[in-house]
């Protein structure tokens, strides 16, 4: 009786080992449930296969994909409309899009905000970028008719957010300065923002005139304002754009220390040469009338000067150069 006693507890010993050892082994310890082992196993095996996929389980990644899906119902939901030739209805489209803006914000604080600064790699800064973008427009959709440029600018948003989510870092460099910079900083988001929108405008007005000069007006356009209105959205978001650039060029003079320095000069070169384009164009509406194809050229001219100053450096710095 002795020796069996002896026995039963030797075995249960070495039973109690070799869980032991197993739960070491693991990563996660198993519960003590009923449900049967072999479960934890398939569950070990998916999380390593979502490893092995590097599939990133971040705590930004439930707010990306809600802002995502936001952009892109509230997208079906315009384009929709705009492809019968109805009507969206404004305030369910504009809280749509503050919903989205929202959710987007919310992961991109997890993005930029590290523990020493602000981490602005290249995708992060487009993502920041499209969210400054669409609320400005979400906010001028109270005063100005602008709505419909959301058709173009929510896909943007949902594309950038799941690109800072998904896509690959480069070299990141964290931005701890003064708060000179950091206005600097902002300013120039600000600008590529407003100098977006204008591009977006400029893009819907070269279609708008399109249909109307070959008298096929789609659904699209037909809840356009006129063209005349259009235009002169466009030039306000050019002059906006121009004021904040300015704004920002002089910002960074005053408080950068080389503006002109090896890793700087091409990004302060290029958008010097973006602010002259606007500049010329403003002056050649004022001066001279410039409107329709003549003023949409140099729109673009203009925002692939300031796209290349700083997302093609960017780009260049973070992914070839790694520095």
């Amino acid at each position: 009786m002795a020796a069996q006693t002896g026995l039963k507890l030797c075995s249960a010993s070495l039973r109690r080992g070799q869980v032991a050892d197993y739960s070491e082994d693991c990563v996660w310890r198993t519960p003590r449930t009923f449900v049967p082992r072999g479960f934890y196993a398939k569950l070990s095996a998916f999380r390593a296969c979502l490893t092995g996929l590097m599939l990133p389980l971040s705590p930004s990644l439930l707010t990306t994909l809600a802002a995502a899906c936001l952009y892109a119902a509230a997208t079906l939901y315009q384009g929709t409309r705009l492809a019968t030739g109805a009507k969206a209805n404004k305030r369910l489209l504009v809280t749509l899009g503050v919903l989205a803006v929202l959710a987007h914000s919310a992961s991109l604080i997890t993005h930029l905000l590290t523990p020493i600064g602000l981490g602005l790699d290249f995708f992060s800064a487009a993502s920041l970028i499209a969210a400054a973008v669409i609320a400005l427009t979400l906010l001028a959709c109270s005063r100005i008719p602008v709505e419909n440029l959301l058709v173009l600018l929510f896909p943007l948003g949902a594309l950038t957010a799941l690109l800072a989510q998904f896509a690959p870092a480069g070299t990141v460099q964290i931005i701890d300065e003064e708060p000179g910079i950091l206005a600097h900083i902002l300013l120039s988001i600000l600008a590529y923002g407003m100098f977006t929108i204008a591009v977006f405008q400029s893009l819907l007005l070269l279609v708008q005139d399109h249909q109307l000069k070959h008298k096929h007006p789609s659904g699209l356009i037909k809840n356009f304002p006129p063209l005349q209105t259009m235009e002169s959205l466009l030039f306000g978001f050019l002059w906006a754009g121009w004021t904040l650039l300015s704004m920002s060029l002089i910002s960074g003079w005053l408080f950068v220390e080389n503006l002109f320095a090896q890793h700087l000069v091409h990004k302060t070169l290029l958008a010097c040469l973006a602010w002259i384009v606007f500049s010329v164009l403003l002056w050649g509406r004022n001066r001279l009338g410039w409107r329709g194809h003549k003023a949409i050229r140099w729109t673009l001219a203009g925002f692939c000067l300031l796209m290349l100053a700083y997302f093609g450096s960017k780009l260049v710095r973070e992914y070839i150069l790694h520095i």
